[in-house]
């Protein structure tokens, strides 16, 4: 899918695969290294109970406070807008507060040049792509709005893959949340997933567009995100986490709607296998020889490709919630774990039009650029993302 095969950058592919598999190796296997991430599983517990504690609070018994009266079933019922979705909220808020205290700055200034010296990209470029591990796709080109007319098509397409690979941090104590069950040690390995997609995510942007990076090596942080005190900081980022709690909301109940469209109207069809055809059927079937690229075992395959087709047209918070929910002999704890890392990524169609949308605004002299790379990231951020599951299945 290379533009231009014979001008792709073979010292790139080889550095940027190198920096995944020494980054996944000194994380999973050297034990201090693991002990010192899983610190952030505590407090990821720490922040969920929090959470969890407010929600009761504000919801009741519907938020997981004690129930005035029996509850018939196994008491394992889970509320997900009143019980697992306000942690997005609290999350949100916290991160403003980081910001405003000047953590989180200094760690994107520190990865943006870690960036630039490794993979020799601008600082523009850089910048943007290391904000999309603690910010989203909506979030994430406001710290290069001053460059973003003047990144050419190679360093735009890099920066919108770059978006769609990784995970936020807002996110990501989401779906740590639901993984926890099922994969200990769940935050350090989707930690991990986010930051082994960033190289990935470069190394298939460069190889699908390549070109020389933009002239915008001098470009600094934005000032776009500011909080006059805490306090301010901690109110707007309450607002923006319920901005995005009700976005989750409203995508969750669509998602799932068309899904029982879909199956009822090829429920219509005659049965295949002797069972009706599903959505969930259709994305085995289609993404069961992908997942087999990811190291997942054949009679594997078509429960792990129906999850990475959940994810890719979907979106990966459906995903995760189904993998979560899995039965444990479906699949394996080696082929949880690469899932985990394939599915842990924006690259859905959603995420593609916000992309797409916010560039456009915020760069119109970029708009028909991004318009016509929109595709073609939301296969490279996939791409990328089962290239981490695959170099997860090598080391595993």
């Amino acid at each position: 899918m290379s533009e231009d095969r014979k001008v792709v950058s073979i010292r790139l592919i080889g550095l940027a695969l190198a920096i995944q598999v020494v980054i996944a190796l000194l994380i999973l296997k050297i034990p201090f290294v693991w002990a010192a991430l899983s610190f952030l599983s505590k407090g990821v517990a720490a922040i969920d109970q929090a959470a969890r504690d407010g929600a009761a609070f504000v919801f009741g018994y519907a938020g997981g406070g004690p129930s005035p009266f029996p509850v018939p079933g196994d008491g394992t019922s889970v509320i997900v807008a009143f019980q697992i979705l306000p942690i997005v909220i609290v999350v949100s808020a916290l991160a403003a507060l980081l910001w405003h205290w000047k953590i989180l700055p200094a760690l994107i200034r520190w990865l943006s040049k870690s960036l630039q010296k490794s993979l020799g990209l601008g600082g523009g470029v850089s910048l943007g792509c290391a904000a999309n591990l603690f910010f989203g796709v909506v979030e994430s080109p406001l710290f290069i709005r001053g460059v973003l007319n003047k990144l050419n098509r190679a360093d735009l397409f890099a920066v919108m893959t770059a978006g769609l690979a990784t995970v936020s941090g807002v996110v990501l104590v989401l779906y740590a949340t639901i993984l926890e069950p099922v994969l200990p040690g769940a935050t350090s390995h989707i930690v991990t997933a986010s930051v082994i997609s960033l190289p990935a995510a470069l190394l298939v942007a460069r190889i699908m567009i390549p070109g020389n990076t933009s002239t915008t090596n001098k470009q600094e942080m934005t000032d776009n995100l500011s909080y006059d005190s805490s306090l301010d900081a901690v109110v707007q980022g309450t607002m923006d986490g319920m901005k995005l709690y009700l976005a989750i909301v409203a995508i969750l109940i669509v998602v799932f709607a068309f899904v029982s469209l879909g199956d009822q109207m090829l429920g219509l069809l005659p049965d295949v296998a002797g069972a009706a055809l599903t959505i969930d059927r259709l994305f085995g079937w289609v993404f069961a020889p992908i997942v087999l690229l990811y190291g997942i075992p054949p009679g594997e395959a078509i429960a792990a490709g129906q999850l990475m087709g959940t994810k890719a047209v979907l979106n990966e918070f459906v995903a995760y919630q189904a993998l979560g929910g899995l039965d444990p002999d479906i699949l394996s704890s080696r082929s949880t774990l690469i899932m985990t890392y394939a599915l842990c990524g924006f690259a859905n169609l959603a995420s593609v039009g916000m992309l797409v949308s916010v560039i456009g605004t915020l760069a119109p002299v970029n708009r028909s650029v991004s318009l016509s790379l929109g595709m073609k990231s939301w296969i490279a951020g996939n791409l990328a993302t089962g290239l981490t599951g695959a170099v997860i299945g090598l080391i595993t």
